[in-house]
């Protein structure tokens, strides 16, 4: 267990941090976040040894180069809000946390940064394939052009706001464009940007969508799916 620890001395003061009055010393405080909502840029802080949870902001942190994915240990002042409700200002990760965190993306970075766009390109060159041969309409292809393209600008807009701390896309804004058949520009982008790439539930999801998509199209390409799709571009 990690001791609370005062930030104007190097003597260590155990135990949790008080019920505090407006006024507030200035003192540093040590807890793990133990929920943050990425999306919505906030989350809660348990401090070292339990106690009452201490409401995080995104725009707390002193730096935000880095985001908080949930689980790091992290330093903080306490203040309160004007109901009396305690939240952590002056936030920073530990020495511990920072390695975790540049672990991960170590880890992202050390995929090989040329299979996305391999997969992807064999996937356009397939679909591309189907079209010429007549076995899918053109329309198809050009619908995940489109929709990759706007995959990819998407996970630009919410990794720039994701560093400036403003408001994020939805994931299941993200997760639509990936099965609408943008699953291969967010492929790109999660790999380019580092953006979404260690985030395992985020990954299980978009995997399933590439699944859905890759999926529906082969069915498209059985004699029923055939049948069925001449007969709905007919009525079309």
């Amino acid at each position: 267990m990690l001791p609370v620890f005062a930030a104007t001395g190097s003597r260590y003061t155990p135990g949790t941090p008080p019920k505090l009055s407006m006024a507030i010393p200035h003192m540093r405080y040590q807890g793990r976040i133990t929920q943050w909502k990425d999306d919505q840029g906030y989350g809660f802080i348990t401090p070292n040894g339990g106690g009452e949870s201490v409401f995080l902001h995104i725009k707390a942190f002193r730096q935000r180069r880095e985001r908080p994915t949930g689980d790091e240990i992290v330093t903080y002042e306490l203040a309160q809000d004007p109901k009396g409700r305690l939240r952590a200002e002056a936030v920073e990760f530990v020495r511990e946390a920072k390695r975790k965190t540049s672990a991960l993306a170590n880890s992202s970075s050390n995929y090989p940064s040329l299979w996305p766009l391999i997969v992807c390109s064999l996937f356009f060159a397939a679909l591309a394939g189907a079209v010429l041969a007549g076995k899918l309409p053109k329309h198809l292809l050009w619908l995940h052009a489109a929709a990759s393209v706007i995959a990819f600008v998407a996970y630009w807009i919410d990794k720039r706001a994701a560093r400036e701390g403003r408001w994020r896309t939805q994931e299941s804004t993200l997760h639509l464009l990936a099965l609408i058949g943008g699953w291969p520009g967010a492929l790109m982008a999660q790999r380019h940007l580092r953006h979404k790439s260690a985030k395992l539930s985020f990954q299980v999801v978009f995997w399933t969508t590439v699944l859905l998509n890759c999926s529906a199209l082969g069915l498209l390409l059985t004699p029923t799916g055939t049948r069925a799709l001449r007969s709905a571009l007919a009525i079309a």
